[in-house]
């Protein structure tokens, strides 16, 4: 039985997780973290289509052997060919997530992405939309491992609630004055 104390890099992952460089991490620890919070059990890699395509194609293999993996989320910037070659290894749902270039500003990583050929879908998120990743995949875990909708669906609520405390807000205060605690609030957090 998996231990959903500490879903961590775990042994029986129900999401993989990987990105073409270390560089990727601050974007990507978003999905990271939306998983650890719902506990779902992850397994976190740096990964390079390019730099290391032999592990690419040993990862999709392990991947392919893992009965709990539903969803592997990649992140990849510039040519971006990590999530696409890999979903072109694997028969699991792969969730490419475009990571923001200083040369195109993501545009190339997007196109990289989305432009697959017909037979290796790859679902493209949002430049940088590691978090959105993270939640597309507890969706699809969660057709797996129904225990999780609950979690799901509490964190949908927190989206409805702060949306709610955000209008209560702005019944109380002048436009201005909530732009500048906004702004506050935002810079030490």
């Amino acid at each position: 039985m998996e231990n959903n104390n500490n879903p961590g890099n775990s042994e029986n992952p129900y999401v993989f997780v990987a990105m073409g460089s270390d560089s990727d991490l601050p974007v990507m620890s978003a999905a990271v973290k939306l998983l650890d919070d719902l506990k779902i059990p992850r397994r976190l890699m740096i990964l390079s289509a390019h730099r290391t395509p032999d592990k690419l194609f040993e990862l999709a293999e392990w991947a392919e052997k893992q009965e709990s993996l539903c969803a592997a989320v990649l992140g990849a910037g510039g040519a971006a060919h990590l999530p696409g070659m890999f979903a072109s290894k694997v028969t699991l749902p792969v969730i490419g997530v475009p990571i923001k270039t200083s040369t195109l500003s993501g545009v190339d990583s997007v196109w990289s992405i989305l432009q697959m050929p017909p037979g290796i879908p790859v679902a493209t998120m949002a430049i940088n939309g590691s978090r959105n990743a993270g939640i597309l995949a507890a969706q699809i875990v969660s057709q797996r491992y129904p225990g999780f909708r609950e979690k799901l669906r509490d964190h949908k609520q927190k989206l409805v609630d702060s949306v709610d405390e955000k209008n209560e807000s702005l019944k109380e205060l002048d436009y201005a004055e909530y732009l500048a605690r906004e702004l506050h609030l935002n810079k030490t957090q």
